[in-house]
């Protein structure tokens, strides 16, 4: 014990397994009102950061109340006694660098931040020089403190809430999700719905007289106790200062002495729930097939981990697994499997998924007697200590050679790993080490993969009969059903198969030849690790970049290949020709390079916006024999006729899929396509890819492959003489003819002139998304103008907090709200995106007010708040990689973009420095002020199909004339609003549908529905349009012109100038290291 005036803390360990290159210490202490905390002493890191997990989640929710801890998540960040102004946190982080969030899972809260690790004066942070952390972690620790709850926010972040959930509601990862838990058990937390949404957590507790405000802080006195935390803590600071920090914050927080949350008395899926299957209906065209065993606890089986063998065999794609089986067949698309937990106190479920093909859900049963055939064939066989020693080994290399991640997501994720009981000392290592072979448990695990322990679900739009039922929440359709008995006889056969019986094919995997053996790294002490990497071969046909790693040194590297052409891009259809050539170069290669992923070797064939992308990442070892197959199976594809067909229909569902996302996730490709010279959207792909045919693609591929010019980055734990010799074998095996340099694309991006002001709207295709949304971008300049560039990012670091603040938190618009700059290929410009249920002139509206007020802002800005922006991006500007992937990628930003711009950085810095705000006033008065005659915008519209016209006030008022149990009033209000919505504000329709509504599905007795419909006919009367919800309006113009609205997207272009292309910032001989030393 360690004692501080009154208080002490106590040592739990400072001895923790640390990867072999980590320069990080670490201290895990105790404090006296038994909060745990993860100290970490950085001394090279540009970001401090802290996370605090909670042991409380939606698992804790009551009943009748579900979304709770969520609930309880955000309205902590509404001010706290110590620092009552709402905001006051984020104003700080956003003054230093720095950026939080927060997110409520099962049994956890976490909460989580990271800000500048420096001083203001640039030295070294320590007790009596402190980093921007001091002031973070005293204005953190008050959420746990003394939270305020304020009234005056509770409406708004349970708007936010609400917002959060319809933003997911067309997601099928949350709906499926939820359709396995409303499924499951309802005397198991595992059957809640987390998220919860303004019905749940406002509108039916009133209704029921419930104070909602009294009960969020009710839950936070409940189970929020310092006993409960663990706190992570990472700094430049030494580790004597962090600790004396968080015993003078976090001692504060009261210790209840809770005992940890666990759950033993029920399962989520008991044997009543187990041998039936799920037909479920989804958003997008998928079709998947789900297998789910309940399954051991693993909980403290950390040492072995059991699962990790089984997954490992299961969800194999080499020669023999159920994967290259079931693909070969031509039934399966991709496939995964394992483990996961439920919670303390529960066993775990494992779960195994198949992405089908149209055959595939033909034969789905077929696809389930080979899971369980692979299954007994793993019966008959003891569990092979040569594979787990693979896997073991493999695990250990992966974590002695660990390269550091962002501050952020480190404290995030061990905070939430610390509630684990794991020993202390193995916090980092955890569970992605194993430590010891246990056969037994093995077998254990593989018992539970029997035909009376798991449920089955289909995902498909397409199933044997109808949609019965309507899940709760989401609305997901849905059939559930006992499995038939004669496949379930079936399934038995093939889990008790003897070994003659087994299906020739199945077999267990190979020992890995791509398991790295030569792992050694030559460490040379570097003043400084260069900034750009060198050009090592410069010719007609490819130039390569070449940087031995001087940084990270860990036995890795990363090979990129550019192959430069100009017939990829020339039309829709080649772009189409050329991805499913990619397409069909990854399938291929699934088998082949399945072991080399295992071993920690990746590639990728794809396209970029100049041509084809090829690279191969990871352990260097075996990476040039990783390389040579993925070069040799591009040169010799065999276009089969059936993996065409597979491929090219799950191409169409992807571009059909694609338009059925979140509306904010596409508006940035039209904009894209909207802002540049030749671009093509998925609408124009779409339209091409049926009169592809595999000939088509062998031509295709022929031309393609037959005239390039090649651009190489190696980068790593290779010489120069590697990186020469990768060269030559990519160009010795695909043997292309030299592309003339007048022939290379250029790539260019669209001028828009000043005064200029352009709206294009789409109507969304998903007919049920209630959601519109607004890109509202404006033209600053060309991206090779450096002060251009300064101002923008500086206005960026301005306009982030205030924008969030004043759009998302206090108007609620939605639950996306972004600012930032947004580069195009040759220029620069400003964007702001928010998806809402408000319509998006509206929303233009309300961004136009945001920047005239925020020209007041700045304005008034003092020169100390103005000098803290300009060091805040400064800091972010100079943040260093962390991971040698990380450096590769700025480092080929720059080779892609064709700047060749390596010090970027720090010429951005030096034009910032010296940056006015009578500078920054000027720009934004000239390009940014919705008044500017000189301002030039583009505005993109997404408009919903679905309306939400009607509000919860008043769909709250009509469920309470019906009298419903808690139930019955969550489904009612979300029929009612949805249908009462598509009514479209007629009276007549709203009335017939109510009618029907409570007369059919409800089965209200006709005097309560007159009743009902009275309510309605008065609410209708008295509201006019619905409260909150804004019509559409015409879009605003505050500087004199007229919107020009888009209908031909050809003429639009035509209409406008071409920028520059792209060039180096340098002549690249600067670059040039030609010589043959090493």
């Amino acid at each position: 014990m360690r004692e501080d005036g009154l208080r002490s803390v106590e040592l739990v360990t400072d001895r923790l397994e640390t990867p072999s290159l980590d320069d990080r210490t670490y201290r895990v202490v105790r404090l006296p009102n038994q909060l745990e905390a993860l100290l970490v002493h950085d001394p090279q890191t540009d970001k401090a950061s802290a996370a605090m997990d909670v042991n409380v989640g939606s698992f804790s929710d009551e009943d009748d109340m579900p979304g709770m801890a969520h609930a309880v998540e955000h309205l902590l960040f509404m001010g706290t006694k110590k620092y009552p102004v709402e905001n006051a946190y984020h104003q700080y982080l956003s003054a230093h660098s720095g950026t939080s969030n927060a997110y409520t899972a099962s049994t956890s809260t976490n909460y989580h931040f990271e800000v500048s690790a420096k001083p203001s004066n640039d030295e070294e942070p320590s007790g009596t020089n402190p980093s921007p952390l001091l002031g973070a972690l005293d204005r953190f620790a008050q959420f746990f403190v003394e939270p305020l709850f304020l009234a005056n926010t509770l409406d708004r972040e349970l708007r936010a809430v609400d917002s959060e959930n319809k933003k997911n509601l067309q997601a099928d990862q949350w709906r499926l999700h939820q359709l396995e838990k409303s499924l499951s058990n309802p005397k198991h937390p595992f059957c809640h719905f987390s998220t919860g949404n303004l019905e749940t957590l406002k509108t039916l507790p009133e209704a029921r007289g419930i104070n909602v405000r009294d009960k969020f802080i009710e839950f936070y006195e409940k189970h929020y106790s310092a006993n409960r935390m663990k706190l992570c803590v990472l700094g430049r600071e030494p580790l004597d200062v962090l600790e004396a920090w968080v015993l003078e914050y976090f001692s504060e927080i009261k210790n209840k002495d809770l005992a940890p949350n666990r759950w033993p008395d029920a399962f989520p899926f008991p044997q009543t729930d187990l041998g039936v299957q799920c037909f479920a209906k989804p958003v997008m065209d998928s079709r998947e097939l789900n297998l789910i065993f309940p399954f051991l606890d693993e909980d403290l089986l950390y040492e072995t981990q059991p699962s990790r063998y089984l997954s490992h065999l299961i969800g194999h794609e080499g020669p023999g697994s159920i994967m290259a089986y079931i693909k070969s067949k031509g039934w399966a698309n991709g496939l995964t499997s394992g483990a996961w937990p439920v919670c303390a106190g529960t066993p775990g479920v494992f779960d195994f998924q198949i992405r089908l093909t149209e055959e595939g859900l033909k034969e789905y049963k077929e696809v389930v007697k080979v899971f369980f055939h692979y299954v007994a064939l793993l019966q008959e066989t003891e569990p092979q200590e040569w594979i787990f020693e693979e896997q073991r080994g493999m695990a250990d290399v992966d974590f002695r050679f660990r390269q550091k991640t962002q501050s952020l997501r480190f404290a995030t994720k061990i905070s939430a790993e610390m509630q684990k009981p794991l020993p202390r000392e193995w916090l980092l290592s955890g569970r992605s080490r194993l430590r010891k072979f246990d056969a037994k448990l093995i077998k254990q695990g593989l018992a539970c993969l029997r035909p009376d322990n798991f449920r089955m679900t289909i995902v498909s739009r397409d199933v044997p009969g109808k949609w019965e039922k309507k899940e709760k929440w989401y609305g997901t359709e849905y059939t559930v059903e006992p499995i038939p008995a004669d496949f379930l006889e079936d399934i038995k056969k093939a889990a008790s198969s003897p070994a003659t019986s087994h299906i020739p094919g199945l077999h267990l995997p190979h020992k890995n030849q791509f398991i790295p053996t030569k792992l050694e790294v030559e460490k040379k002490e570097v003043k400084e690790p260069a900034l750009a990497p060198r050009i090592v071969r410069n010719d007609r046909l490819v130039r390569t970049w070449y940087k031995k790693d001087d940084t990270f040194w860990v036995p890795k590297a990363n090979l990129i290949v550019s192959c430069k052409s100009p017939i990829i891009y020339a039309s829709a259809g080649n772009s189409v020709k050329a991805r499913l050539f990619t397409d069909l170069v990854r399938d291929a290669l699934e088998e082949y390079s399945y072991d080399a992923e295992l071993a920690g070797l990746q590639y990728s064939v794809s396209l970029d916006s100049r041509g084809l992308f090829i690279e191969v990442s990871g352990y260097n070892d075996k990476l040039a024999v990783l390389l040579e197959q993925v070069l040799i199976t591009m040169r010799d594809l065999n276009v089969r006729e059936d993996r065409f067909a597979i491929i090219k229909e799950r191409l169409s569902r992807g571009y059909r899929n694609w338009e059925l996302q979140p509306p904010w996730q596409q508006i940035g490709d039209y904009t894209g396509w909207l802002t540049a010279e030749h671009d093509h959207v998925v609408e124009e792909l779409e339209a091409e890819l049926p009169g592809v045919t595999p000939e088509g693609v062998r031509v295709f591929r022929e031309e393609l492959l037959s005239q390039m010019h090649m651009e190489v980055y190696v980068h790593g734990n290779l010489y120069k003489e590697d990186a020469l010799k990768l060269t030559d074998m990519v160009e010795s095996t695909l043997k292309p003819r030299i592309l003339p340099k007048e022939q290379w694309p250029i790539r260019r991006s669209l001028i828009f002139p000043p005064g200029s002001n352009y709206i294009w709207k789409k109507t969304l295709k998903d007919e049920a998304n209630v959601n519109h949304c607004i890109e509202y971008w404006l033209y600053v300049g060309d991206k090779s103008d450096r002060l251009i560039r300064a101002k923008t990012l500086l206005l960026d670091q301005i306009t982030h907090e205030p924008c969030f603040d004043q759009l998302r938190t206090k108007e609620q618009l939605g639950y996306i709200v972004y600012s930032g700059v947004r580069a195009s290929s040759t220029t620069y410009g400003f964007r702001f995106i928010i998806q809402s249920e408000k319509t998006a002139p509206y929303l233009e509206t309300r961004i136009e007010l945001f920047l005239e007020t925020l020209a007041k802002t700045i304005e008034a800005m003092n020169d100390t708040d103005f000098e803290n922006n300009k060091r805040s991006l400064i800091v972010k500007r100079l943040e260093k990689p962390k991971y040698l992937d990380q450096e590769t990628g700025r480092h080929w930003n720059q080779i892609h973009s064709e700047y060749y711009d390596f010090e970027s950085a720090q010429r951005d810095v030096a034009l910032i420095k010296p940056l006015t705000k009578a500078d920054m006033v000027e720009f934004f008065n000239h390009y940014i002020h919705p008044s500017s005659p000189h301002r030039a915008k583009l505005a993109v519209y997404f408009e919903a199909q679905a309306k939400s016209d009607v509000s919860t006030k008043q769909i709250s008022e009509l469920v309470k004339t019906l009298d419903l149990d808690s139930d019955a009033s969550v489904q009612a209000a979300t029929d009612l609003q949805a249908k009462l919505s598509a009514a479209g504000q007629d009276e007549g329709k709203e009335v017939e549908v109510l009618n029907d509504y409570l007369l059919h599905s409800l089965k209200v007795p006709e005097n309560k529905i007159e009743t009902a419909v009275e309510a309605w006919k008065k609410l209708h009367a008295e509201s006019g349009d619905a409260e909150g919800v804004v019509k559409d309006a015409s879009p605003p113009s505050s500087n004199g012109t007229t919107p020009a609205i888009i209908d031909d997207v050809r003429n639009f272009k035509a209409g406008l100038t071409v920028s520059a292309g792209a060039r180096p910032v340098k002549d690249l001989s600067e670059y040039e290291e030609l010589d043959a030393k090493l």
